[in-house]
């Protein structure tokens, strides 16, 4: 019970930063208005936060938590394939209505430059675990290659949605993130798909 509080408490801490940090931006945002915002005091900020620089590196909770909305939503009748498509699009979608892209900006670059833990990186995350699910479910039922490992696939998928965050925020945005997604994210990973011709066996 106590750790679903602690939970909650943090989760609600950090929507109400980002909420503010994108309304009216990350600069003209105080600690006092996000704790306002989020209900909570400034003790229960302060037990988890050492000030408003150390909220940059809570986005990824942040599409963590949009993640484990987006589970129950997905069709069981869709191919591995089609539910990492899926989980791109929706976490893009994310991202182009409620992430500033200078904010996205400084969680990519502070990613580069620190030394302490890279929540990018971290496969203790939710977007790591359910990625690892779908594409082994994706391989048992010999849609996706197995001649790769579930890990190595993980990090291919993770590095294309880094590169497309990356390219979208040194070009300030002048095209959206979830239609050229759409696009190209398909090629980039069709070549982790089997198709039936995958599956002959030659004749004898």
């Amino acid at each position: 019970m106590r750790k679903n509080q602690t939970r909650q408490t943090k989760g609600k801490i950090i929507a109400a930063a980002w909420q503010l940090f994108y309304d009216q931006g990350y600069e003209n945002t105080t600690v006092d208005e996000i704790i306002a915002a989020s209900g909570t005091s400034k003790g229960s900020f302060y037990h988890y936060f050492k000030g408003k620089d150390a909220l940059l590196n809570t986005l990824a909770y942040l599409f963590d938590e949009k993640y484990e909305e987006l589970i129950p939503t997905m069709d069981e009748k869709m191919s591995s394939y089609q539910k990492l498509l899926y989980l791109n699009n929706e976490l893009f979608s994310m991202i182009e209505n409620s992430i500033s892209i200078d904010l996205l900006a400084r969680l990519l670059s502070s990613q580069l430059i620190t030394r302490d833990e890279k929540s990018l990186l971290d496969r203790n995350r939710l977007y790591y675990r359910l990625l690892s699910r779908i594409i082994l479910e994706g391989q048992q039922k010999n849609e996706l290659r197995s001649d790769l490992s579930v890990s190595e696939i993980v990090k291919a998928y993770a590095i294309c949605e880094r590169a497309f965050m990356y390219d979208w925020c040194i070009s300030g945005g002048e095209y959206s993130l979830r239609s050229y997604s759409q696009r190209l994210l398909p090629i980039f990973l069709s070549d982790f798909q089997l198709h039936r011709s995958d599956l002959q066996t030659p004749a004898d």
